[in-house]
């Protein structure tokens, strides 16, 4: 699984020192610096769209399997998910979210050491974190019934939350792994891992839903399964990889120190992340309260699903600008970082413009994959003109939020992501849903709104960026860690 020799050489400076402050008199850059730097990120991006992707699998199979097993079950599956989505999974990956500023610095400051012992420090916050997610998951039941929800598949979303508490964990270390990863542009070996961790999972669920006959029950454990085998997958390349022979040298107890630092960017990162997620969530919600609200969830229900899938491009593209800004400026070399954020920015552009095109031409049918009822495909088709708005919007607030991941703005971000959707989003939602009459197509046109807002907002955070401040204070953070690794507790 070692990529060393099939990818591009990520770790060369495409600026060299030396021809940094010859591109600043010039104000340009040549052609070939541009190309290069395109295929940098998409050989970054590319692996990282389907990586995200099959790890999404994991879940949606088991809540398949368990559509087999009754309605019941399934709607139970359904919002045990959901909740562990909006509660734990969500809150998780937005703490990870540190780590492409810390390991992704580091590595660029050729400090590799600090990139394994960032990961570790990572693993015992996430770690602890878990413990209170678990008692919460295990009052699922109790929580939603608090709530209003139907009593039975309340019932039912508390029994599957239960059996799904061990999957919190291993999800936690493999969201530290794919960091640790990908932040040193090692990525071939996650998808190969996630590939098959996701074609295991198959026969996994079969075994425990219908040969051992465990149901429900059977597909939550099945996913805690497949996560810890992923897991130990991607630690033994870790541990017997060459590639990783310099940044990680054992677990050390350097881990334990300076986590009040890690916390500082990490709770901000997680706010960011978490405002984001929910209110999608509120917004599906929100629709059950509408005239009409089996219809009016069931719509923005798939919306929300076929945001979600199209997002998975614009996630990878995200994901690689955040390594590739990190590294430049960890290494100090902001020309090249700014390179890099203006690349991405167009290649999202195009991508966007694409996908929107694709969505528009084909909103007519889209709506048959999910319900035969002309009236269901007929709303479909017309939220999917505001699906491919939303994209188009959606796609460079994703590279933007990479972007700030990897100069570490989490703290900007996380009040970008408060002010866009819940003073604007959520509240012209509501109003134009609620009191003009405009349904589900109001509450996404609120969506639109916030989504316009924290990208136009990202936008001047980033057109105002000064990049060597932004290299100086990498380096300035990379030695703050090193020497408060090297402290006594």
């Amino acid at each position: 699984m070692d990529d060393d020799q099939q990818m591009p050489d990520l770790e060369t400076p495409l600026i060299s020192d030396s021809q940094e402050k010859g591109i600043e008199l010039k104000g340009l850059f040549s052609k070939d610096d541009i190309l290069a730097e395109a295929k940098k990120q998409l050989w970054l991006a590319g692996p990282l769209m389907f990586v995200n992707l099959l790890l999404t699998l994991i879940q949606t199979i088991s809540v398949m399997f368990v559509g087999h097993v009754g309605e019941l079950a399934l709607s139970g599956a359904s919002m045990a998910t959901s909740f562990a989505s909006v509660t734990g999974f969500s809150l998780l990956i937005g703490l990870c979210g540190a780590l492409d500023t810390f390991c992704g610095q580091a590595y660029g400051a050729k400090q590799y050491h600090m990139v394994g012992i960032h990961t570790q420090r990572a693993m015992f916050v996430l770690l602890l974190v878990c413990i209170p997610l678990a008692c919460l998951w295990a009052n699922t039941g109790h929580i939603l019934a608090f709530f209003g929800q139907d009593p039975e598949i309340s019932a039912e979303a508390g029994v599957y939350a239960l059996y799904m508490i061990p999957t919190i964990f291993p999800y936690a270390l493999l969201q530290c792994q794919f960091k640790f990863l990908q932040t040193q542009n090692i990525v071939i070996p996650m998808i190969l891992t996630s590939g098959v961790t996701t074609l295991l999972h198959i026969p996994t669920c079969w075994t425990l839903v219908s040969k051992l006959g465990l149901g429900n029950k059977g597909a939550a454990l099945a996913n805690a399964i497949s996560y810890w085998i992923n897991d130990l997958f991607l630690a033994l390349y870790v541990k017997y990889s060459p590639s990783c022979k310099s940044s990680w040298t054992g677990f050390s107890k350097e881990a334990f120190k300076d986590v009040s630092r890690f916390l500082s960017i990490a709770v901000p990162s997680a706010i960011m992340i978490c405002l984001e997620i929910w209110s999608f969530e509120l917004m599906v919600l929100l629709a059950g309260l509408l005239p009409n609200p089996v219809i009016e969830a069931s719509v923005l229900s798939i919306s929300l699903n076929t945001n979600t899938m199209v997002y998975m491009l614009p996630l990878g593209l995200g994901c690689a600008i955040s390594v590739r800004v990190a590294n430049e400026l960890g290494a100090g070399r902001p020309l090249a970082a700014g390179l890099a954020v203006w690349v991405a920015v167009v290649m999202v552009a195009f991508e966007s413009i694409m996908v929107a095109a694709i969505m528009i031409l084909g909103r007519r049918i889209w709506g048959y994959c999910f319900s035969s009822e002309e009236r269901v495909v007929k709303y479909v088709a017309d939220m999917m003109l505001l699906l491919a708005v939303t994209h188009l919007l959606d796609g460079t607030q994703s590279v933007l939020n990479g972007i700030a991941r990897g100069c570490g703005w989490q703290k900007i971000g996380a009040i970008i992501n408060l002010g866009a959707y819940y003073l604007i989003g959520i509240p012209l939602g509501v109003f134009l849903a609620f009191v003009h009459h405009m349904g589900g197509k109001g509450l996404w046109t609120g969506i639109i709104a916030a989504v316009f807002s924290q990208t136009m907002f990202l936008l001047i955070a980033t057109v105002r960026a000064n990049w060597q401040a932004e290299a100086k204070k990498a380096s300035a953070r990379v030695l703050d860690s090193q020497i408060a690794s090297h402290q006594s507790p």
